[in-house]
């Protein structure tokens, strides 16, 4: 069941394998994505093209585009996307690191 807040849902149902930038996760299946990187650690999901600086989920509905990431070779927002068994998440035109920022 959704709840209002993205984080409420993070301690329920089957945990599921992701990776991000070639990081195992273990997260919990349908949960929102951003919420559930955030709360496992990951506070980088993309450095901005300009000046190179750090971004992560700011508003968690969709609107700033702050925590887009890479997923199946398309960039999507992970604060509109659920978290499904094998997702193979990178940080957008960024090559994959073992850097845990």
């Amino acid at each position: 069941m959704k709840t209002a807040s993205p984080f409420l849902e993070l301690d329920q149902g089957p945990r599921v394998r992701v990776h991000f930038d070639g990081r195992p996760f273990d997260l919990p299946e349908g949960a929102n994505l951003a919420a559930a990187l955030l709360a496992a650690g990951v506070g980088v999901f993309r450095h901005t093209p300009v000046s190179g600086a750090p971004r992560a989920p700011y508003c968690m509905m969709g609107a700033c585009f702050e925590c887009l990431v890479e997923i199946d070779g398309v960039v999507r927002q992970a604060c509109m996307i659920e978290v499904t068994e094998g997702l193979r998440i990178a940080r957008p035109h960024e090559e994959p690191t073992d850097d845990p920022e």
